[in-house]
């Protein structure tokens, strides 16, 4: 690689399919998370619903889906949250976030073996389950700390 001064050096770089989530918020200041056991750290916590990017599938398209799939949930309203690479010194995994707005519930949940549950979570109740590290990955807390952050535009009807 050349650094901006000009250098070369040798740097791994790991690329990753695009990733997509959805925070789901209702009319009363609710998102809605689900609940993951992740094999890795072999660890439990809350999370925004999302996934890989497929083949083929805008963001927007493939954080529908994903919110669906891990819910049965279906957003009225979708926008766009944020933007990130949660690991930009050596990973190149960028990761959209969107708000979504006006829920229907439309069907069981056809993920199943990665998730416990979804529950609608107060906005409120976040900060405390941040700081209890019951919301502990990069992409949730991405979307839930910019969510917070955005005086209640994300929720307004």
């Amino acid at each position: 690689m050349e650094l901006a001064g000009g250098e070369r050096v040798w740097h791994h770089v790991v690329r990753l399919h695009r990733v997509a989530l959805m925070a789901l918020v209702d009319e009363q200041a609710r998102v809605l998370l689900v609940r993951r056991h992740r094999l890795v750290p072999d660890r439990w916590g809350w999370e925004v619903p999302g996934g890989p990017v497929d083949e083929g599938e805008g963001p927007a398209e493939a954080a529908v889906r994903e919110l669906e799939d891990s819910t049965g949930y279906r957003a009225g309203r979708v926008a766009r949250l944020i933007t990130f690479q949660p690991v930009a010194g050596s990973v190149d995994a960028e990761h959209f976030v969107f708000v979504g707005q006006d829920p229907v519930q439309v069907g069981e949940p056809t993920v199943t073996g990665e998730v416990g549950r979804a529950e609608w979570v107060p906005l409120g109740s976040v900060p405390g389950l941040v700081a209890a590290g019951e919301v502990w990955n990069a992409g949730s807390l991405v979307a839930l700390l910019r969510l917070l952050t955005m005086d209640g535009q994300a929720v307004a009807h």
